[in-house]
């Protein structure tokens, strides 16, 4: 029977995941590895199934809330919220004012978080270089493609939670990536922000879809195509690259659902070519402590393994 004080240390594990998922290329599932709770965290998500609606229906409340165990999840959740809600802001304020050195940041993390990632890839076959390619090729197109930015409707913002949950259950995907691939990013950080509520919920819902299904999904996919699935996992964040690229210049503006004039479409260029101070020592500075992170925080999660 935990206490109290256990529950405090379960949500404090879970702000830590909170503030892994905030950053792209940091992983709230690799956190959760290391913070020794990640077993737990995926037995307790895969028991929402019909076994727990049986119990509910006949056995009650109470049984239900243990089947599931409930109260541990409670504690990861509200810890993950809170850092969320936290660091979004701080976010936001560093993409208005330091967005080159934020970016370079984000893509040290990415960068080195291809490489953990394509590590556990155990033998690549020509099916793994198949998939590994059209992981980066697909998402190298998402980011280049026209319109530069992805619908804002209910039922994109809905699937855009079930996806981007995934690295809960993923050590080395980062929810931040995945919705950086499907630009959505800023836009769901800054309903976050902005307390909009319905926004909020529309990614909430999707995310608690999200997190029930692809659990079962993806814990299949790795079980029948582990190295497939990591392949594609790796070539997702290659392609991705020119997401986070610090250096664009804007092609087209746009009047958002807000009425404000915003970006619409960019082009990555080289920091001799941008418009403006380039910051380049500073941003490869920062992209080399992003890289490093990643690098330090594998190297825990494996000695965490060993032991």
């Amino acid at each position: 029977m935990r206490s109290i004080k256990d529950y405090l240390v379960i949500g404090a594990k879970g702000m830590a995941m909170g503030m892994a998922d905030v950053v792209p290329g940091v992983s709230g599932g690799t956190i959760a590895f290391i913070s020794g709770i990640y077993e737990e965290l995926i037995s307790s998500i895969k028991s929402i199934d019909h076994k727990a609606v049986k119990v509910l229906l006949t056995q009650g409340p109470m049984a239900f809330l243990k089947h599931i165990n409930a109260f541990f999840l409670m504690a990861v959740f509200a810890g993950i919220a809170i850092s969320v809600v936290s660091l979004v802001k701080l976010i936001h304020y560093l993409l208005e004012n330091h967005a080159i050195l934020l970016w370079s940041f984000f893509f040290g993390l990415i960068v080195a978080s291809a490489i953990t990632v394509g590590q556990k890839v155990t033998k690549w076959s020509a099916g793994s270089i198949i998939s590994l390619l059209a992981g980066a090729v697909i998402a190298y197109f998402i980011t280049v493609a026209t319109p530069a930015e992805t619908p804002e409707s209910w039922w994109f913002i809905i699937l855009s939670g079930s996806i981007a949950i995934c690295a809960m259950i993923l050590p080395g995907i980062s929810g931040s990536f995945i919705l950086l691939l499907l630009k959505k990013y800023k836009f769901i950080t800054g309903a976050i922000k902005d307390f909009d509520l319905v926004t909020i919920a529309l990614f909430g819902i999707g995310a608690i879809v999200g997190l029930i299904s692809f659990s079962h999904v993806l814990s299949w996919l790795f079980k029948k195509y582990h190295n497939q699935t990591i392949a594609v996992l790796t070539g997702f964040m290659i392609g991705s690259l020119n997401v986070v690229w610090p250096w664009k210049i804007v092609l087209e503006t746009r009047i958002n659902s807000k009425g404000i004039e915003e970006p619409f479409r960019y082009e990555s260029v080289l920091p001799t070519n941008f418009e403006g101070e380039s910051f380049v020592i500073g941003a490869i500075a920062l992209a080399i402590v992003g890289f490093g992170l990643i690098i330090l925080l594998e190297k825990v999660s494996n000695k965490k393994q060993v032991s």
